[in-house]
């Protein structure tokens, strides 16, 4: 194993795991491997063992590695959620907002070629509760599209939905502050229930794509003239 850099003095812990992520994304180590003890972990970053300990314990938690007693630790996954974290974190929220209409309308397909009438009930449910919370709650608005989601019965996309839901808010947030957003178009939220609804696959897809269209536009359009460019970020939410 080629040796790490040594960890400075602040944030020992965080510098550990930081190289240690590193030499995981880098193939040092290949799922099923064990890892090199404490001891020599230690002496390879420069640090004590205690260091060690607490950060693989952090990539432990994070899912990358794993602790057998007795046996030592081994690598679990080289591919770092920590890491797509970041790179959608630091996306403009144009990028973000055109990765979210893809998932959307796939999921819109699916839900209406897959729907039952628990998810059709529930539809209906998110539906009400974003006309009676207003069409501002953005609570509201992630529940109806979480629905949307949870009709296609897929388990994979659901998490990934979940996840990617979560950085997509930040991002937004971040880029456009305090500023006003579009109101969200419960007449489009209610299109997409009825091609949902009615079964039609490509009806659905095109309804989640406008849903998102327009909010997108008008977001972009304000970023644009706030930065006096056509630059690549913008952003909305529905």
């Amino acid at each position: 194993m080629a040796a790490l850099r040594a960890a400075g003095r602040t944030s020992l812990v965080d510098s550990a795991v930081e190289q240690l992520r590193e030499q995981l994304a880098g193939g040092e180590w290949s799922v099923g491997d064990r890892i090199p003890t404490e001891h020599d972990l230690a002496q390879q970053l420069g640090v004590g063992r205690n260091t060690v300990r607490e950060a693989i314990r952090v990539l432990v938690h994070s899912g990358l590695l794993e602790s057998r007693q007795g046996n030592g630790t081994f690598v679990r996954s080289t591919a770092d959620p920590a890491a797509v974290l970041r790179g959608v974190r630091h996306a403009g929220a144009r990028d973000v907002l055109e990765v979210r209409t893809a998932l959307e309308a796939e999921a819109a397909r699916l839900a209406a070629e897959r729907r039952d009438t628990h998810d059709l009930l529930r539809l209906r449910a998110a539906l009400t509760t974003l006309r009676e919370e207003g069409d501002r709650d953005a609570d509201a608005d992630l529940a109806f599209h979480l629905a949307v989601v949870g009709a296609t019965h897929n388990a994979a996309f659901i998490e990934v939905y979940r996840f990617f839901s979560t950085q997509v808010h930040e991002v937004l947030v971040e880029a456009l502050g305090d500023r006003a957003m579009p109101p969200v178009d419960i007449d489009a939220h209610e299109a997409l229930v009825a091609a949902v609804e009615a079964g039609d696959a490509d009806d659905a897809e095109r309804q989640a794509r406008e849903l998102l269209r327009i909010p997108a536009e008008t977001v972009a359009a304000l970023l644009d003239r706030e930065s006096g460019t056509s630059g690549p970020d913008g952003g909305a939410r529905s």
